[in-house]
């Protein structure tokens, strides 16, 4: 009886640490810009490159020692020389995305500052795979 609890368990932590992606992770590294206000209202921007995307999220590190707190909403472009690239998302090929920073890297010990930001796009669920497609009208119950 032992056996097969601990047997479980092993299951049950392997079974943890997969995680599920939203979307499938590609590397590619393009540059890119980010810009957003911070808590007093000014504008701010850095460029970036990001290390992977996929057509839900990105993974960016920045060119400049920035800090930009978790949760902040954020515009992401990828620069026009970059956006013929095949691999990258179609959303993103598109122009400015809102986006949403939802996991910070681990800090630089010379600056202090992040080395990377992970971005959701902010965009409607199936938009990428289905971006040429018309939207169909939605019911409305009275």
């Amino acid at each position: 009886m032992i056996q097969s609890v601990a047997t479980s368990r092993d299951q049950h932590a392997s079974h943890v640490t997969e995680r599920a992606r939203a979307g499938e992770r590609r590397k590619l590294r393009v540059a890119g810009r980010l810009t957003w206000r911070d808590s007093s209202g000014a504008l701010r921007f850095v460029s970036v490159v990001t290390r992977d995307v996929s057509d839900v999220d990105a993974f960016v590190e920045c060119q400049a020692p920035t800090s930009i707190p978790l949760y902040r909403l954020v515009h992401f472009q990828i620069e026009r020389a970059g956006r013929e690239c095949s691999e990258l998302p179609l959303v993103l090929q598109q122009g400015k995305v809102l986006s949403a920073v939802y996991r910070v890297g681990p800090y630089k010990s010379a600056t202090g500052t992040p080395q990377g930001y992970a971005l959701r796009l902010l965009i409607e669920p199936g938009s990428a795979a289905a971006s040429s497609r018309k939207r169909a009208p939605l019911a409305v119950a009275n």
